[in-house]
């Protein structure tokens, strides 16, 4: 089973945006995913609980009294939406189970500071230093146009990982969410230019 985990301690970045959506277009691949939080409030289920049944389907762990909570069986993918906070020990658990990582990074001084030390705070864990966990960064909500845009940029040139796109700031994630939709659920009329800035994201998930 292959486990993405979407992290960063701020609240508000896109995380649960990222999660959501590059399950759907995992689903979409045909592959048996799930879709869960790392921790016990699983509110990842409220958006599972929107999507229409006719959609490719996506779980959510599997719950039992006085259990852990666990992935379907048969599971090929899982993708973690992670707590805002997530540091120290809990961090470096979760590290140890999980192959990949990506970070979404809004472009505002306080989401930059914030992710600036998450960064470093992942740079000296242990599993990411020896390459078990691979990290990697997503823009999120970018206007190119605008300043904050730029000193985006440039914060990410210098940090030392890969930079996978930059995502737009559209409505089309909200209203799509607020279906239990995904972009990938959309009309290309809608969101073709989402689909293309996400097939960097797309790409780099396939990889082994």
């Amino acid at each position: 089973m292959k486990r993405i985990m979407v992290a960063n301690p701020k609240g508000g970045s896109g995380k649960s945006t990222l999660a959501t959506n590059l399950a759907g277009w995992l689903a979409r691949q045909g592959h048996h995913v799930m879709l869960g939080d790392i921790d016990r409030q699983q509110s990842s289920r409220e958006w599972l609980r929107l999507r229409p049944p006719a959609l490719p389907r996506i779980d959510s762990w599997e719950i039992e009294a006085d259990k852990p909570a666990r992935p379907p069986n048969g599971t090929t993918h899982a993708v973690l939406d992670t707590p805002a906070g997530l540091h120290g020990k809990k961090l470096a658990h979760v590290l140890k189970v999980v192959e990949q990582v990506i970070v979404p990074l809004q472009p505002s001084l306080f989401d930059i500071l914030a992710t600036r030390d998450f960064l470093a705070a992942l740079a000296a864990e242990k599993e990411v230093r020896n390459h078990h966990a691979f990290v990697a960064i997503v823009g999120n909500r970018v206007n190119a146009r605008t300043r904050a845009a730029g000193e985006l940029e440039r914060f990410l040139a210098d940090i030392g990982l890969p930079v996978l796109t930059y995502l737009r700031d559209t409505q089309n994630y909200v209203q799509a969410a607020a279906h239990g939709l995904t972009i990938f659920d959309l009309p290309a009329s809608r969101a073709a230019q989402d689909w293309q800035q996400w097939q960097p994201i797309l790409d780099w998930a396939s990889t082994d």
